[in-house]
């Protein structure tokens, strides 16, 4: 691996959306996985069967869109942005969002550590479109805040990393400038995502798993894909969202997803059904939650069909949950603390 560059900034340094005045001070170097990676061997296929079987038993657990979508009032950011827009006007609460979850009987949470924006939440040194660039106001790792938050009080985490997909169109980069799909072949897009996943893992052992958005046989066929993550450098689970509609809830990685609906009631591969709080993924002004009823039947039906439940809520444009929504995670724990005692 070639040796990591330090970022130099300078006094005037200037943003310009126009002219993508992006740094790339940091290392461009590859992180290779193992070249003989094959075919899991029969001890990597227990370990995976062990962690699949570990994450069925947490059952619930907290979906957190929150990236630079959230300050466009979109779901989907086009082209890139300017990371002065990333300002949340003060210190993000995620303690707040820990014990949200903690109130509501969630036992982990996911994080969108990079979105369809392509702006990283953590301090990745393969690019400077990231929380630590110096025209961002909040210059601190949200990732690493968001674990210590979460672990701190018994919650497992994990990170959510969107793919580009072959069949996203132009406006949406995905990447970061360093690796801009407009300058960049489809080959350098797949190793630049390989590069910064490794990155996730290595620079952040207490993630459990990796949610892949968009990460399917277009990309790399199935066999690849399992053997890249086999490949890490320690064992992590890779939950994968297929981009086509029809295929979501088909085994591509160790768990299966499905997206606002519900997996086969005879369904038997570990899977984890994602539902939204609130109306959007990301947060948006005035939308109110479901009811905490309508939640926990959401959760006993994805639970019945071997499958967690992953519930997102959507901090708003100051890094803080709704209070329409933290009541109704504080009324969810109440009601499976009530179902769990009969």
């Amino acid at each position: 691996m070639t040796a990591i560059r330090m970022k130099h900034w300078t006094a005037g340094f200037v943003f310009a959306v126009a002219t993508l005045g992006f740094s790339h001070g940091k290392e461009s170097g590859t992180i290779q996985p193992n070249a003989d990676a094959a075919t899991p061997s029969a001890t990597a296929e227990k370990s995976i069967k062990k962690m699949q079987d570990e994450f069925l038993k947490l059952k619930f657990g907290m979906f957190i869109h929150y990236n630079m979508e959230t300050y466009k009032g979109v779901q989907w950011v086009s082209e890139y942005q300017n990371p002065a827009d990333f300002n949340p006007g003060g210190k993000i609460d995620t303690d707040a969002w820990a014990d949200a979850a903690k109130s509501a009987g969630m036992k982990y949470a996911i994080l969108t550590a990079k979105h369809v924006s392509g702006f990283c939440l953590w301090d990745s040194k393969f690019t400077t479109y990231d929380v630590m660039n110096p025209a961002c106001t909040y210059q601190q790792d949200i990732v690493a805040q968001f674990i210590k938050s979460f672990t701190s009080r018994g919650l497992k985490v994990g990170l959510y990393y969107c793919w580009r997909n072959k069949e996203f169109k132009s406006e949406y980069k995905v990447l970061p400038p360093e690796c801009d799909p407009a300058t960049h072949s489809f080959a350098e897009q797949v190793d630049f995502q390989k590069k910064q996943i490794s990155e996730l893992v290595e620079k952040y052992p207490e993630a459990f798993c990796i949610w892949n958005d968009g990460l399917e046989e277009g990309i790399m066929p199935a066999a690849d894909a399992s053997a890249f993550y086999r490949s890490l450098s320690r064992d992590v689970l890779g939950i994968a969202n297929w981009w086509d509609w029809k295929k979501k809830g088909t085994p591509f990685l160790d768990i299966a997803v499905k997206e606002m609906t519900e997996l086969p009631e005879d369904n038997q591969y570990p899977g984890e059904t994602c539902w939204t709080l609130e109306k959007g993924w990301f947060w948006s002004e005035g939308t109110r939650p479901k009811t905490a009823s309508q939640v926990v039947d959401l959760l006993k039906r994805a639970n019945n069909r071997h499958s967690n439940f992953l519930l997102n809520v959507g901090p708003n444009k100051n890094g803080r949950f709704e209070p329409a929504s933290i009541e109704v995670l504080a009324e969810i724990g109440k009601q499976l603390n009530i179902r769990e005692g009969q």
